[in-house]
């Protein structure tokens, strides 16, 4: 019985570089979600739900106008140029929000961090460094360095709010920044093989169906993510549960989703059973949605809620990047990524966006309500969709 080709050596080393790459980059975003919204609210302006919100959804909103940009950019000034200029632009803004005063210049700042959007163009050198036969490989790498940044961040973030303050994390992230250019410059050169810069190429991806399905699914996972974190740091305040008590609950939730997690990731990859572990996932994450809904039970509901949620977001986070290289053809998975990126930072600022001010004028049952009906729009979605097996 023949087995599957394995990564090398060499692609394993350069695989794991830019996948911890990826995954202090997205500590900027997730490491801020549970402390964001409280901090805002002590700024100046603080108290106009619609500036919280795009204080939120700024940085997703900016990386959606330069993905693709910066992709082509990379075709013709190389990866590790264009990974180094994003990377310092996401430092530079880090730092400016640390000494930010009012919600009015954390946002300008956050859009700076949001400049530096070089997912795709990271994609595309994994693509350069890697045989096609071994790629889904690789993008799964990336996925889980994305889910576990998200678990680690729900953790620690409290607890360094407690130590070092907001002005502590952000500078905390803009030292990511720096160590992650450190790991790009190390990556061997590779000629660009990617054509996210052809038109053709995007317009090609523009018009596959099967891929706006996993653009819908990664953009309404990143939207009732972000919008759920508009509402749960306050909730768990009212339940009188403080900071370091928060990073120990979702530390608990956290581990015993991974337990769960990894089992499932396995059986999607290994036995072919892809569908109907992301139609499980899906429906996990719309089941938390609805208990979070109902605002009854207190700190054990909303636990058993959020374990729910954590194992549909990460088994999820790590399938789709992975099925996305898969289904994409090899000339044009530069282009894909791009789109995929672009809708996932849309989804983002949607989530940031709407979620605050919904939860503002309408109160979160309702909020909680509209994420229930995006998550069961896209099960339809994926449940109707050809293709993943």
């Amino acid at each position: 019985m023949s087995q599957s080709p394995k990564l090398n050596p060499t692609e394993r080393t350069i695989s794991s570089r830019l996948a911890l790459v990826f995954a202090l980059r997205m500590l900027g975003l997730f490491i801020v979600l549970p402390i964001f919204v409280p901090y805002a609210h002590t700024l100046t302006g603080g108290d106009d739900a619609v500036w919280v919100g795009l204080a939120m959804g700024a940085y997703g909103l900016m990386q959606a106008f330069l993905y693709i940009p910066y992709g082509m950019v990379s075709d013709r000034l190389g990866r590790k140029n264009t990974i180094i200029f994003g990377l310092l632009a996401f430092a530079a803004g880090a730092v400016w929000a640390a000494y930010a005063t009012s919600v009015y210049t954390l946002t300008a700042a956050r859009a700076l961090q949001g400049a530096g959007a070089i997912s795709s163009v990271l994609v595309a050198m994994i693509g350069d460094n890697t045989r096609p036969d071994v790629r889904t490989r690789a993008m799964a790498m990336v996925g889980m360095s994305i889910a576990l940044t998200f678990a680690v961040s729900l953790i620690v973030a409290p607890l360094l709010f407690e130590s070092i303050g907001m002005f502590g994390i952000f500078m905390l992230i803009a030292a990511c920044s720096i160590a992650a250019i450190g790991l790009v410059w190390r990556v061997p050169h590779q000629p660009q093989t990617s054509t996210i810069s052809s038109w053709l190429g995007l317009k090609i991806v523009l018009r596959d169906a099967q891929q706006w399905r996993l653009n819908f699914g990664v953009f309404a996972l990143h939207a009732v993510q972000m919008a759920m974190w508009v509402v749960i740091p306050q909730r768990l305040t009212d339940l009188n549960i403080s900071h370091n008590h928060s990073a120990w609950l979702y530390a608990a939730v956290i581990v015993l989703s991974m337990a769960v997690m990894v089992p499932l990731i396995i059986r999607a990859e290994k036995h072919q059973q892809m569908r109907s572990v992301m139609s499980l996932s899906i429906g996990l994450v719309a089941l938390a949605l609805v208990v979070l809904m109902t605002d009854a039970g207190g700190v054990w509901v909303l636990s058993g809620a959020l374990f729910l949620f954590f194992i549909g977001f990460n088994v999820l986070e790590a399938t789709q990047p992975s099925l996305l290289s898969k289904r994409s053809h090899p000339s044009t998975k530069g282009a894909a990524a791009g789109v995929y990126n672009t809708v996932q930072a849309l989804g983002l600022f949607a989530g940031a966006l709407a979620g605050a001010i919904v939860n503002a004028h309408f109160g979160e049952n309702i909020m909680f309500a509209a994420c229930v009906g995006l998550t069961l729009l896209w099960l339809g979605v994926h449940f109707y969709s050809k293709g993943i097996e």
